[in-house]
């Protein structure tokens, strides 16, 4: 399975239905449809500022990630973007790889 930190934005007729629906629902919705491309939700927030909601969630690859996405973003109500977690062994095991790369100019 892979993390993601997720942030979105309600717009346009989004925070009409958030206001009828309520807070719970919408994370319901998430829930349902996480559990179609066969993920999980860790963790839900509403918040208030820059960012509406926010959380995290489990899926089994960038596929189902990116799918769950295109289909929210496709609405036109949410504002959702996805940022991959990695956890503290992910990265030593980055850390071990050697890339051949060349800097610009040089």
């Amino acid at each position: 399975m892979t993390k993601y930190l997720f942030e979105a934005n309600y717009v346009g007729d989004g925070i009409t239905g958030l206001m009828r629906e309520g807070g719970t629902k919408r994370r319901e919705a998430l829930a349902e449809a996480l559990s179609s491309v066969g993920g999980s939700l860790e963790s839900f927030y509403y918040a208030f500022g820059d960012i509406d909601v926010l959380g995290v969630f489990d899926v089994p690859d960038q596929a189902a990630a990116a799918a769950l996405s295109l289909m929210i973003n496709s609405t036109g109500t949410v504002d959702v973007r996805l940022k991959p977690l990695m956890t503290p062994e992910d990265i030593d095991e980055a850390a071990r790889k050697t890339p051949s790369y060349r800097a610009p100019g040089q």
